[in-house]
């Protein structure tokens, strides 16, 4: 794909690289490691190339190299140090940062290439938790501070969620676990999915028997669930939704739609689930604080 320019503020190198804005002006001005443009007003902004430069100095300077030191090497040579170091140390941090700049650019071949780069030397499940759960971490930040677009948030999380589709679609347990079913759901209005579809292939991965019923789903409709199986557990990782309204509203409605002739199993994880109060929770709730938490119980 044809490279995209794009003008940042010092603001969002700031947040993009991990380095104070102060500190950058430091090093722009002693050791001239940037090219600004100025605006007719005098203000600096940065376009992609001076982003990736800053996030390779920012990677070698995390791995003991001076600012002074980078100063002086011409371009070729930070970007062979820094390959070099990735194959011999973590690759998780120069990962997220080309995995970011991917999304910066809408460069499909670039995450790719990322992408198979880590699986040379990881399992799925581990790219997904040290890579690419603290990259969306950071992308709901970056988009908070209005680094980002949400259309750039709404690239990366496709991209990664096509990969768990994939991954998904290549699993083929031969011993499905039938003594207990987990029907995973979003309530209404729950748009954002990707932990409810990781849920998924956890589950799959480990071979129990999965209901994956994706977003935005009435409780009332669970009903038919019922009217099929007889003990199922129920999943729902709440990230926005449920709107308007207080998660213990939620569940009290789950209470009352499913719960009236026999308790079920509800199990909640997502960022919302830090606004329950644990302590008054029926006991047919269950909060996790982290899928690999929950994984690692069953």
């Amino acid at each position: 794909m044809e490279h995209i320019k794009q003008n940042f503020s010092i603001k969002d190198l700031e947040h993009l690289s991990g380095i104070k804005a102060h500190t950058i002006r430091i090093w722009e001005k002693r050791y001239n490691i940037l090219d600004p443009d100025r605006t007719e007003s005098n203000i600096r902004t940065y376009d992609g190339d001076n982003l990736q430069k800053l996030l390779n100095i920012s990677f070698l300077n995390s791995h003991g190299y001076k600012i002074s030191r980078i100063s002086k090497m011409p371009e070729e040579e930070i970007h062979k140090l820094v390959n070099r170091i990735s194959a011999s140390s973590s690759e998780e941090n120069r990962a997220r940062n080309s995995l970011k700049m991917a999304m910066m650019n809408f460069d499909s071949a670039l995450f790719e290439r990322v992408y198979r780069e880590m699986r040379n030397t990881s399992d799925f499940k581990e790219v997904f938790y040290n890579v690419f759960l603290p990259l969306l971490d950071e992308v709901g930040m970056l988009w908070q501070t209005d680094t980002i677009k949400p259309i750039h948030e709404h690239y990366i999380v496709e991209l990664i969620k096509q990969k768990i589709y994939l991954n998904i679609a290549e699993l083929s347990p031969e011993n499905i676990d039938e003594s207990k079913l987990y029907v995973l759901f979003l309530p209404e209005n729950e748009i954002h999915d990707i932990g409810l579809l990781f849920l998924h292939y956890e589950l799959l991965r480990i071979g129990k028997k999965v209901i994956y019923l994706g977003h935005s789903l009435p409780l009332e409709n669970m009903n038919y669930i019922l009217s099929m199986h007889s003990n199922p557990v129920f999943l729902s990782y709440l990230t926005i939704s449920p709107v308007n309204t207080s998660i213990q509203n939620f569940i009290h409605e789950f209470q009352e739609t499913l719960c009236q002739k026999e308790s079920r199993q509800l199990m909640l994880f997502g960022q919302r689930t830090k606004e329950i109060d644990k302590t008054n929770l029926p006991s047919n709730i269950d909060v996790y604080a982290s899928i690999k938490d929950f994984i690692t119980l069953i």
